[in-house]
């Protein structure tokens, strides 16, 4: 059972950046594929991006495609979210999952995920 806490929220202007990252303990960060998901008020919780297993392979939303980058520190257990060029839609509660059902080589879901972290708010507003 993985335990994961998301840190880096905050409040930013648009326009700005934010760097999220996930811990993960119990396991390395490759035994998952790492997903960064996200949830606004009144709307359902949609993947914002993903790792596979092996590192080789990550998806975005086409919303945050050329803004967003995810990667993984393995030596030090983390998935990190890099926001650059933030709007306010991007406004919302930001999840890290985990989703052990893939193989290694599989790409990555912004579909599923079986653990949570607590989320961490990222607010976008002048």
């Amino acid at each position: 059972q993985p335990q994961l806490v998301e840190s880096g929220g905050g409040l930013v202007q648009p326009g700005g950046s934010l760097r999220l990252s996930c811990a993960v303990s119990g396991r390395t960060v490759g035994y998952y594929a790492i997903g960064w998901f996200r949830q606004a008020p009144g709307k359902e919780r949609e993947g914002v991006s993903c790792i596979n297993r092996s590192g080789g392979n990550t998806n975005y939303v086409e919303s945050v495609k050329g803004r967003f980058i995810i990667s993984r520190d393995g030596a030090k257990n983390t998935v990190d979210l890099q926001m650059n060029s933030l709007k306010p839609e991007d406004t919302a509660i930001y999840y890290c999952g985990a989703d052990f059902l893939l193989e290694s080589s599989d790409p990555c879901s912004l579909n599923e995920a079986q653990f949570w972290g607590q989320g961490t708010q990222v607010t976008v507003s002048s």
